[in-house]
């Protein structure tokens, strides 16, 4: 919404713009980290290098949409480091925080005290090479009563590794996992380091989806669109690991009943919105194409038929390549060049008011926290923060005191709160 100014207000507003929308040296924009502007305008889109294509959007809007600006006063804050490889977060019912480290580990870290405690014994092993290790990890939803925790990993298993899903009793002295189960596996197995997925969340009827990888290479990845094989998914079980009733594929012959969306390259994020209850994901695509998708019941969103990316060797992806074809779901939006993004969640505080509903999603390679703040499921602004850190945003959640915290490959938890 735009405002009526004086013509000296409006002065010093122009001039504050055109100050932050420069892009810096290596060609993002300024981080907004500690801002303090009150401007409301609309900025230009925050990525301004070329894109590995030249694929027109199916819809305006649809990329490179125009920035916005945080008004109240934030700040990113380092509240621990020395973490290894964190992966996933899961906040305890008193505000500390369960981080997944990438080589198999879990450690309590609180926040307040801004301590890390000693590795959680009791995990079964992981495959860690790649983009392998322990992943995703979530809460009962009856943790403060049953104290269980769910989480996903590479499995290691004669001839390869797959996505697994396992459960176990968080100890009362918090310093094991008392009889932990692989409820779930990505079959089929495959002997490969990429594309996990790994993401893994408690829907409100207390089923959990899990998000799957298909596996990266050209022999595997046709497989996201097979319904018989769970790569390249986004999976519905029950706690024990069933497949969940009423989802889309449930009877249908040569379909595996767990499948509750299908035609993924790798999806390491998944939140519900806090308004609508409706599933998002975000997902990697090849050189060019990263997007997050609307997740509906028995969708298909198109991978490796269509995308708005190429081979990271600079080839084209099908002969011919295609962005859209009936019957396969568009994303909501895509980045061209790449967001690597990776864990996201929905902003439900108070703390930061406009950031209400917001989308924040965490960028690797592009080494900033996105911020899409959308409207009728539409993106309708695009925000870049913590630019100026240099750090690989691994997962982002919001805690019960209305702050975010994010994770880092380097090893660092973050907290961005008002000032």
């Amino acid at each position: 919404m735009k405002k009526h100014f004086s013509n000296v207000l409006f002065f010093a507003a122009a001039t504050a713009f055109i100050s932050c929308s420069g892009a810096n040296s290596n060609g993002h924009e300024p981080s907004d980290s500690t801002a303090t502007s009150q401007d409301t305008t609309k900025y230009p889109p925050v990525e301004t290098k070329p894109g590995n294509t030249n694929y027109k959007p199916a819809f305006e809007g649809q990329t490179r949409i125009a920035g916005v600006k945080t008004t109240t006063p934030y700040e990113g804050q380092v509240v621990v480091e020395g973490l290894k490889s964190p992966w996933g977060i899961a906040e305890l019912p008193d505000g500390r925080l369960l981080i997944t480290e990438k080589e198999g580990t879990m450690r309590i870290v609180d926040p307040t005290a801004k301590t890390i405690g000693e590795a959680i014994t009791g995990i079964p092993k992981v495959d860690a090479q790649g983009q392998g290790g322990l992943l995703g990890v979530t809460l009962d939803p009856d943790f403060a009563s049953n104290r269980m925790v769910y989480w996903t990993f590479a499995e290691p298993v004669s001839g390869g590794n797959h996505t697994a899903v396992a459960k176990g009793k968080l100890s009362a002295d918090e310093k094991s996992i008392e009889g932990a189960t692989v409820i779930y596996q990505a079959l089929p197995t495959y002997n490969g380091k990429l594309h996990y997925g790994g993401r893994i969340l408690f829907g409100k009827d207390g089923n959990i989806f899990v998000s799957t990888g298909e596996r990266s290479d050209l022999e595997t990845r046709p497989q996201a669109q097979q319904l018989n094989s769970a790569l390249g998914k986004i999976v519905r079980i029950t706690k024990d690991g069933k497949p969940a009733a009423g989802n889309p594929f449930e009877g249908q012959a040569d379909a595996k009943p767990e499948i509750y969306s299908y035609g993924h390259r790798n999806v390491q994020g998944l939140a519900f919105d806090p308004v609508s209850g409706e599933l998002w994901d975000s997902e990697f695509g090849p050189r060019g194409g990263d997007e997050i998708n609307l997740v509906k019941p028995g969708k298909n969103y198109g991978w490796p038929i269509i995308t708005y990316g190429i081979e990271y060797s600079g080839g084209e992806i099908g002969n011919p390549p295609i962005q859209q074809k009936d019957g396969l779901e568009q994303p909501v939006y895509y980045w061209d060049p790449v967001l690597s993004p990776s864990g996201m969640t929905f902003y439900k505080g108070s703390n930061v008011p406009e950031w209400q509903n917001n989308l924040f999603i965490g960028g690797l390679s592009s080494t900033h926290i996105a911020r899409l703040v959308i409207k009728d499921n539409k993106v309708v602004g695009e925000e870049r923060l913590l630019g100026d850190k240099g750090e690989r945003f691994r997962d982002v959640i919001q805690g019960k005191n209305g702050a975010l915290y994010s994770v880092t490959d380097g090893g660092k938890l973050y907290k961005v709160d008002k000032k």
